[in-house]
């Protein structure tokens, strides 16, 4: 026997330590999540727990749940492998060979750069998919309002109606932050609206966290989206998008009621002379009065 060869013989092997298998740690996680209820995979997303808010939460909650799963089963996998690495070939005392030296290891390198590419796909497809099917307008409404975006309120316009609504800009309100003080976007239930979003000075954005969506409200630029509300209750609305110096004071209230609750609201609005539409042309003085009575077209 050569002296080389006793020399490494002579080196103590490294005793086998139990490994934690990543298979084991994804079979936990599926197991944990089939054991979850709707309510509790919705977790700390907004809106109700016995029902869908509008006809889209539903998909939009799965497209969220699926996309978090995926993240955590990949990130339980890596850190697994992290940390069963550094428990097996860590450095022991008395031990002074060398790992094993690896490069150009070429299936390694090619399941690296496959991986991700997969998981980026399918990633992609559901959220192509989903996507398509939240923002098609294709369907006939049953009626459309006008959302007009403006610092730092709303202006809703209902079309079908010949009424509008408008609200107050926020320096003008009384009282920081009382709800009651904002305008009241009205929905009826169970029938498809079409929003069609306009602003009048910057770039907003219109979100009702209750629904699970927001979409930007940009000048020069309408954009739509249609949503069916499936249930009654009364909702918070705000603008997404730092406007200015009272962004934070953009709010609104949705009340989504019964179609004979709307219609007396409609009703209400052209009694008080807010009948037609409020224009896109810029104004600071929209919420006053004496500037909006008589000025629908």
């Amino acid at each position: 026997m050569s002296e080389r060869s006793s020399v490494h013989s002579q080196i103590p092997r490294r005793s086998p330590r139990p490994a934690l298998k990543p298979a084991g740690l994804v079979a936990v996680v599926v197991v944990a999540l089939t054991g979850c209820s709707a309510s509790a995979q919705r977790g700390f997303l907004p809106g109700s727990s016995s029902a869908e808010v509008t006809n889209q939460t539903g998909r939009i909650t799965h497209l969220w749940v699926g996309s978090w799963t995926a993240a955590l089963i990949v990130g339980v996998i890596v850190w697994g492998l992290i940390l069963w690495c550094a428990a097996v070939y860590r450095k022991r005392k008395g031990d002074e060979t060398l790992p094993v030296q690896l490069r150009y290891h070429v299936p390694l390198e090619v399941m690296y750069v496959i991986l991700p590419i997969l998981m980026v796909g399918v990633l992609f497809y559901y959220t192509a998919r989903d996507a398509s099917v939240i923002n098609d307008t294709s369907a006939k409404p049953d009626l459309t309002v006008q959302v007009v975006a403006k610092q730092w309120s709303w202006d809703f316009n209902y079309l079908d109606s010949d009424a509008y609504d408008t609200g107050q800009h926020a320096q003008s309100v009384g009282t920081h932050g009382m709800l009651a003080d904002q305008v009241t976007l009205y929905l009826p239930v169970n029938e498809r609206v079409e929003f069609v979003l306009n602003s009048r000075d910057v770039i907003h954005s219109f979100w009702v966290p209750e629904f699970l969506y927001k979409r930007d409200v940009i000048p020069g630029r309408t954009s739509k989206f249609q949503i069916i509300p499936q249930q009654v209750g009364e909702y918070r609305g705000k603008c997404a998008e730092l406007c200015g110096e009272q962004h934070s004071a953009m709010l609104f209230n949705v009340k989504v009621v019964t179609r004979a609750e709307y219609d007396a609201h409609m009703q209400e609005l052209r009694a008080k002379g807010q009948t037609g539409a409020l224009g896109l042309d810029y104004s600071r003085l929209q919420h006053v009065p004496s500037a909006t009575q008589g000025s629908g077209n």
